[in-house]
């Protein structure tokens, strides 16, 4: 049986959940090399994550938001429902405030972009380790302008989607078994809460945002 030593207990113990494996080994390396830090464990999808989480209670955890099995968003949320101190950084490549808004409202510490410098990447985690919240100045920004948009109900978002697919005010009434005005009424409010004029638009506004994905 082979021996594992047990990590320095003064070195901040980390947790990877990202579901590509280069980024992974990237980060591993970027973190190991710090002396003042290390790696405890990578997985590789949030029902992964929530598991490896649950084994480690790592001080801090880099979760991406799009992942396989789980999303991240309702790994984080598993997580810090469990467990109240946890600290979490979002680390992914988008940047739209709708994955910010909920990735934050799941119960995320910090936010940063998978392109930002490593010692970006290094202060958000010793940051929060710290127990400050680590958002940068530009997604912060994002943050404030989607906390004073109108927020699209459960019912609005299905419509939403499936307007994505191409579907007509009949075909959607139809998958959701509601009468056509009431999805008109829907797409109606949809417009004016995106602050558009057509469905090309709102598609638009939506995928930009985040606020459905393709």
């Amino acid at each position: 049986m082979t021996h594992i030593p047990t990590p320095d207990p003064s070195l901040i113990r980390v947790l990877i959940s990202d579901d590509h494996p280069f980024m992974r080994e990237g980060l591993t390396a970027v973190i190991d090399y710090k002396s003042d830090m290390t790696v405890i464990g990578q997985a590789c999808n949030g029902r992964e994550a929530v598991a490896l989480f649950r084994q480690h209670q790592p001080d801090v955890t880099l979760m991406d938001l799009r992942m396989p099995k789980l999303s991240g968003v309702e790994a984080i949320a598993m997580i810090c429902a469990e467990f109240a101190d946890a600290r979490i950084i979002v680390l992914t490549t988008y940047d739209g405030d709708e994955d910010i808004y909920r990735g934050l409202r799941a119960g995320a510490k910090g936010y940063v972009l998978k392109d930002a410098e490593p010692d970006e990447l290094l202060s958000a985690i010793r940051a929060v380790h710290n127990g400050q919240q680590y958002i940068p100045s530009a997604v912060g920004a994002k943050l404030a302008e989607r906390m004073g948009s109108p927020e699209l109900s459960d019912r609005e978002l299905e419509v939403l989607r499936l307007m994505a697919t191409g579907k007509s005010n009949l075909e959607i009434s139809a998958a959701l078994s509601i009468a056509e005005g009431t999805v008109k009424f829907h797409v109606k409010n949809i417009l004016s809460k995106l602050g558009v004029g057509d469905r090309t638009q709102a598609m638009i506004v939506a995928l930009k945002r985040g606020i459905i994905t393709l």
